[in-house]
């Protein structure tokens, strides 16, 4: 008869074992630092110190723990890091939708800079929505060490009201007091204006973003500035949205503006006008030229080819970041730097008439 007491020594199970293994299938606990301290020899708090700050041991035990750590799986908690410390290795990206395209490189920018030093993001998209924006940044500043806003469509105030309970970098905005980074797209408009003027261009449009959009904003003060001085004419246009609907839904009001030339807020925009136009039989470049903005991936694949304005995405993530971790750790600030955007050429300007 198999009693209760060696049941477990004949490798039998009794109802609390089988309900362990019932909740935690085959999974084992995971290590701790107290298993690196038996396995090295040393005290947990030696092997918290070599994990958690490093520099403070000397090399071949700082090696040793970190060895064996590697060997046994450990992994670093950030929550219980920052029982402690008060950081928990975590930093948030907030973009204004996660959809577009135009992110792709900046967020990957982002977390090479983030992997580099060791750190976490959290992502999160607040979908162009100001309200769904406020509300996602102050659940995530209860969770990470800084933020970083990317297209921000919050107002001035509500950004400083962030900034003053954590860290907070923002990108593609500029806002008095809040460290920034941010492109300078005066380069890219003027080229490719310069290059619409010489090909005979005297009446063009600019096919807007959103009025909340602070990028939106410099775009078009930019082109307006740059066609007066060159005494070409520029209206702006309405778009729906910042997609390739919104695109698609203007194209009849590109139409009826009389313009030879189309600079869009984004190349989302662009393409899809690109395709209205298509469909209607309008022919581009032959009867109207039109340049993007970003240079998104598949910017190049359309016919024609999409000529655009080329944002420094990745560089803006990286640099983001950077100037994230600087904030956090309380060191002397950059000054706010802009990065330089490119005109690209492709099939989609031409000369007027041609």
């Amino acid at each position: 008869m198999t009693t209760p007491g060696n049941k477990r020594e004949r490798g039998g199970m009794d109802q609390s074992d089988a309900a362990t293994r019932t909740r935690n299938g085959d999974r084992k606990a995971p290590p701790t630092i107290y298993d690196i301290a038996r396995l090295t020899g040393v005290s947990p708090s030696t092997v918290s110190r070599a994990l958690n700050k490093p520099g403070r041991l000397n090399a071949q035990t700082e090696r040793r723990i970190r060895d064996a750590a590697s060997e046994l799986g450990y992994r670093i908690n950030p929550m219980a890091r920052a029982l402690p410390t008060g950081k928990t290795g975590t930093l948030g990206l907030l973009v204004s939708d996660i959809t577009n395209p135009a992110y792709f490189d900046l967020v990957r920018g982002a977390e090479r800079v983030a992997s580099e030093t060791g750190m976490t993001i959290v992502f999160a998209d607040s979908q162009e929505s100001p309200e769904l924006e406020r509300s996602t940044a102050e659940r995530l500043q209860t969770s990470v060490d800084g933020l970083l806003l990317v297209g921000s469509r919050l107002e001035d105030q509500q950004i400083q009201e962030l900034s003053s309970v954590k860290p907070l970098v923002i990108v593609n905005r500029l806002v008095d007091g809040i460290p920034a980074v941010f492109p300078d797209v005066r380069p890219g408009i003027t080229t490719a204006l310069e290059l619409l003027r010489e090909a005979g261009h005297r009446r063009i449009a600019y096919l807007a973003g959103p009025e909340a959009s602070w990028m939106n904003g410099q775009r078009w003060q930019h082109a307006f500035e740059i066609a007066v001085e060159w005494d070409m004419s520029i209206v702006e246009i309405k778009s729906n949205a910042p997609t390739r609907e919104g695109g698609a839904e203007a194209f009849g009001r590109v139409k009826a503006a009389d313009v030879s030339a189309v600079l869009a807020y984004n190349d989302l925009v662009a393409l899809g006008l690109l395709r209205e136009c298509r469909d209607h039989g309008l022919d581009v470049p032959g009867q109207l030229s039109i340049v993007g903005f970003d240079d998104i991936f598949g910017a190049d694949l359309p016919t024609p080819a999409l000529s655009t304005i080329r944002m420094p995405l990745a560089a803006l993530g990286e640099n983001g970041i950077r100037r994230l971790l600087a904030e956090i750790d309380g060191g002397a600030s950059e000054d706010d730097a802009a990065l330089p955007t490119k005109f690209v050429g492709r099939e989609s300007i031409g000369p007027v008439g041609v």
